[in-house]
C-alpha cells in the first residue's frame, strides 16, 4: 500500500487528514516532525505506542536523501546532492557567514529559463519541486546544523529553477517555513530569486509576505539581455524594473538586482554608465556577481581591476552596489553553477 507522507503538510492539512484524532495531535505530529526532525513515528514519543504504529502503517515522514556531499576547501560550504522520492535529485547548498548559516535551495529540478552563461539550464526543466521539497531541503540541512548546535539563519530561493513559475508551490513552502511549529523563519530572512518573471513578481506583492525580491539583469540594454537571457524577450528591462518598483514602494524592501559580470561581455564602464542610467532612482541594490567558470559555457570571468572599476562607478554615480563573496566555487556550488548530477 502507497503511504501518505505527511512531510510538507501544515497542521491544518494534517487536522483534516486525522479527522479522527483530537487537534492537538497534528500539532504535536508538525512540531516533531519539523522542528525536532523526527524521521518515524517511533521517534515521536507524545504519541500512545498502539497510535504511532497505527499511523506507521498508513503515513510514512519522507524527505530528500543526501546521495553525495562536497565541502569547500576553506569549509565554509557544503554542496548536497539529494535525491527526492521519485528518484530525481537537487543540489542545496550551506553558507556559513560570519552573520549566520544560509542554504540555498533549488525550486525546479533542472531550468527551462535558457540562460547562456549558467548550469542549471543545459538539460531543461524536467518538474518543478513540491512545497514539500523544497521546506525538505531547508530541514535536512538544519538537521545536519542541529549536530553542531546551529541552526538555518537565512534562506535564498536561488539554486535550480525559477521559482516564480512554481508559485504556489513557493508560497506555500515560504508560509510553512514562518510557521512557529517549523523554524519560524522571518520573512526578512528570506530571498527569492527571479529572473524577471513579471506577472510572478506582481502576483508576490499581493502575498503581504515581505521578503526580499532579487531581480537577474545581467545587462544595461535589451539587445544584450535578450542574447544573455532568453526570458527577456518575453519580460523586457522596462517592464521588468517597472514591477521591481511597485515591489520596492508597495512592500517597503530594497529590491536586489543580479549583475553577472562576464569577462568582455558586460563588464565595461559603458556598460556600468547603462546600469546607472536605467537604475536611477529605484530603491535598489545592485550585486555584482564575478562570473563563476561553467566547463559546458564560453564565458571568461572578468579581469579583477574591471570589477573594481565597475563597482566604483556605480557607487560614485548614485548606485549602491557590493560585490558578492565568492563562496563554493571550487566545488561548483557558486551562483550559476548548480545543477542535478553527482558531484
Amino acid at each position: 500500500m502507497n503511504k501518505t507522507n505527511l512531510f510538507g503538510m501544515t497542521t491544518e492539512e494534517m487536522i483534516k487528514e486525522f479527522s479522527d484524532l483530537p487537534k492537538f495531535r497534528a500539532k504535536q505530529i508538525a512540531e516533531r516532525i519539523y522542528r525536532h526532525g523526527a524521521k518515524s513515528f517511533d521517534e515521536i514519543t507524545e504519541l500512545p505506542k498502539k497510535l504511532r504504529e497505527e499511523l506507521a502503517e498508513r503515513y510514512e515522514i519522507f524527505l530528500p536523501k543526501p546521495i553525495d556531499e562536497l565541502n569547500s576547501a576553506d569549509g565554509l560550504t557544503t554542496k548536497f546532492l539529494l535525491e527526492l522520492a521519485d528518484g530525481a535529485a537537487v543540489e542545496t547548498v550551506l553558507m556559513r557567514h560570519d552573520y549566520g548559516n544560509g542554504v540555498c535551495i533549488s525550486s525546479q529540478v533542472g531550468c527551462q529559463m535558457g540562460c547562456k552563461f549558467c548550469a542549471s539550464a543545459l538539460k531543461g526543466m524536467e518538474r518543478n519541486l513540491t512545497a514539500g521539497e523544497m521546506l525538505g531541503e531547508i530541514i535536512f540541512v538544519n538537521n545536519f546544523l542541529s549536530k553542531e548546535n546551529l541552526k538555518v539563519d537565512n534562506l535564498v530561493v536561488m539554486g535550480t529553477g525559477e521559482p516564480l513559475t512554481n508559485f504556489d508551490n513557493l508560497i506555500k513552502m515560504l508560509r510553512l517555513l514562518h510557521e512557529p511549529y517549523t523554524l519560524g523563519m522571518s520573512y526578512r530572512r528570506v530571498t527569492v530569486s527571479t529572473c524577471g518573471i513579471v506577472p510572478g513578481i506582481k502576483k508576490l506583492i499581493d502575498e503581504n509576505i515581505p521578503v526580499t525580491l532579487s531581480i537577474s539583469l545581467h545587462a544595461p540594454d535589451n539587445k544584450l539581455r535578450s542574447a544573455l537571457m532568453p526570458v527577456n524577450s518575453a519580460f523586457e528591462i522596462r517592464e521588468v524594473l517597472k514591477a521591481g518598483d511597485e515591489y520596492a514602494q508597495k512592500t517597503g524592501r530594497r529590491v536586489t538586482y543580479e549583475y553577472i559580470l562576464l569577462g568582455g561581455v558586460n563588464d565595461t564602464e559603458e556598460h556600468a554608465r547603462g546600469l546607472a542610467k536605467i537604475l536611477a532612482g529605484q530603491l535598489a541594490n545592485v550585486n555584482l556577481i564575478p562570473y563563476n567558470p561553467v566547463n559546458e559555457r564560453d564565458f571568461a570571468p572578468p579581469e579583477r581591476h574591471d570589477i573594481q572599476k565597475f563597482f566604483h562607478f556605480l557607487n560614485t554615480h548614485g548606485i549602491n552596489a557590493t560585490i558578492r563573496k565568492e563562496m563554493g566555487s571550487d566545488i561548483n556550488a557558486a551562483c550559476g553553477q548548480l545543477r542535478s548530477r553527482h558531484f
